[in-house]
């Protein structure tokens, strides 16, 4: 006898592309979309102060009050606004965001989408920040792993220690079986580090780190503190280990390397907040388009 488990529907891992277009089948539907989250009808007229019904206007990306005929904008304070590219094509960039585990450049959004790879660029990294504001921070408790790790740049420097000519610092905290979290740091000292920590990981918290000097203090802070030692071969010592971090390191820098071959300081913050978006949904990954699409800040 087939069990319950056997018998229950497999969940879909994310949407596909024919759930895409029946949802978001033109740009008027988007907008629409966009408006109910945002506004709804019924909505109290910021001019008139009346409760009303909202009528699209023709060829503008606006609703009429029935009462007074105030417009309102639905895209004014969303990655859409002052952009001239079809809503139809924002969504489905999002949508390509959120089925790909490796991230997309702005060519593939080029080739996908037949705009410009200047707009398509620009559109990258407008989801991108939309990404970062919609992921949000939340305090870290429990096991924490924290670690921090070196891109782009060029070889190693011989005999001074950590960091690399040329390498942007990307610092992160992870939480097992939670969140993890990354930051982008001048320096690994303990004025670049200890204020992230303290401000981000509750003190609670058993926090796990390699051998690095700065790591030394977090006693001192009021934390239990493991480590392993790196240096001498140790990666695991008990329930002490970064392994979830390095994970999450290795792909972050294969997307940067292979995807997108090469990510400058200025922006990698973006990345490294979209590839942390990605991680902190794994448990339900067909939830990140939705989230997506529905979280617009209310004016």
């Amino acid at each position: 006898m087939k069990t319950k488990t056997a018998k229950r529907k497999k969940e879909k891992a994310s949407i596909t592309i024919r759930d895409f277009f029946r949802q978001f089948p033109t740009d008027q539907a988007c907008l629409e979309h966009i408006f109910n989250i945002r506004f709804g009808q019924g909505h109290a007229c910021p001019k008139c102060e009346r409760k009303a019904n909202w009528y699209k206007i023709q060829a503008e990306r606006a609703y009429s009050c029935q009462w007074c005929g105030h417009h309102l904008h639905p895209t004014v304070g969303t990655p859409f606004e002052d952009s001239r590219t079809p809503l139809q094509l924002w969504f489905y960039a999002i949508y390509l965001f959120t089925t790909s585990r490796h991230g997309v450049p702005a060519k593939e959004l080029e080739r996908q989408l037949g705009v410009t790879y200047k707009c398509a660029w620009r559109m990258g990294h407008e989801i991108r920040k939309h990404i970062t504001e919609v992921d949000g921070e939340f305090p870290l408790l429990g096991h924490v792993e924290i670690d921090e790790t070196y891109v782009g740049g060029h070889k190693r420097n011989a005999g001074r220690g950590r960091g690399a000519s040329g390498k942007a610092i990307v610092f992160g905290m992870l939480q097992r079986g939670g969140q993890v979290m990354t930051k982008i740091v001048p320096n690994c000292t303990k004025e670049s580090l200890m204020p992230i920590i303290e401000e981000n990981v509750d003190k609670k918290s058993i926090v796990h780190t390699d051998e690095f000097t700065t790591y030394k203090l977090l006693p001192s802070k009021g934390y239990k503190h493991m480590k392993v030692s790196h240096g001498t071969g140790e990666y695991v010592s008990g329930i002490s280990h970064t392994n979830g971090l390095e994970s999450f390191w290795a792909r972050l820098k294969n997307s940067v390397k292979g995807t997108h071959v090469h990510v400058s300081k200025k922006h990698l913050d973006k990345y490294a907040k979209e590839f942390e978006y990605r991680y902190n949904s794994k448990a339900k990954p067909i939830s990140m388009f939705p989230s997506l699409v529905s979280s617009f800040a209310k004016p």
